[in-house]
């Protein structure tokens, strides 16, 4: 149990020297031996972990997505109907610009490196599917519920995930502005009355 312990404790170490690392110096000139010097560990401790960099760099991202995925998961559970969810899920744009300091600058690294690598461009590419696939069924539900207009899901879906993209690449670009949550609310507020039946 202790074993297991000194494990997670490892993995999460590397992870989080990563991300520093990545954020800061950029991941082409981060490598293994950088993560291992910066979390504190040898070589043979990083690849029992994991098998190369960008796997380190994969999990980076999946462990931002469950977080994201968590917190619109609890904006869901609550809300009284679709439109309410998706205002309370605009609520989330204040952690997620305070994280973004740390976050966003190793989201313009997966971006650069998804043009060069196959496996890292199917993994950055795949949240921004997924949740097009999850917002467009929730439009559906709205629609179903009466709390939305009838429009294209698809659409309305795809429009909702790049007005957030858009909202966090600006927070985090425009650092002098100190409202971009305020902004990032209005703007889905604005969103939300083109689509809100009452």
């Amino acid at each position: 149990m202790r074993q297991q312990q000194r494990s997670i404790e490892t993995r999460n170490r590397i992870l989080e020297s990563a991300q520093a690392r990545f954020a800061e110096h950029g991941y082409d000139a981060t490598g293994v031996a950088e993560l291992c010097e910066a979390a504190g560990i040898s070589k043979g401790a990083f690849y029992h972990h994991f098998p190369s960099k960008q796997a380190v760099f994969l999990a980076l991202l999946n462990r931002w997505m469950g977080q994201l995925d968590e917190g619109f998961q609890v904006a869901r559970s609550d809300a009284r109907d679709v439109s309410h969810a998706i205002d309370r899920m605009a609520e989330l744009i204040q952690p997620i610009l305070q994280q973004g300091q740390e976050h966003l600058p190793l989201l313009f690294e997966f971006w650069l490196q998804a043009r060069r690598e196959p496996a890292v461009w199917a993994a950055a590419i795949e949240p921004y599917r997924r949740y097009q696939v999850y917002f467009a069924d929730l439009i559906r539900q709205g629609i179903t519920e009466g709390s939305l207009k009838p429009v294209d899901p698809e659409l309305a879906a795809q429009a909702l995930v790049s007005l957030a993209v858009g909202l966090l690449l600006q927070g985090v670009l425009d650092r002098e502005r100190p409202d971009w949550a305020r902004v990032a609310q209005a703007s889905v507020h604005i969103y939300l009355q083109g689509l809100q039946t009452k």
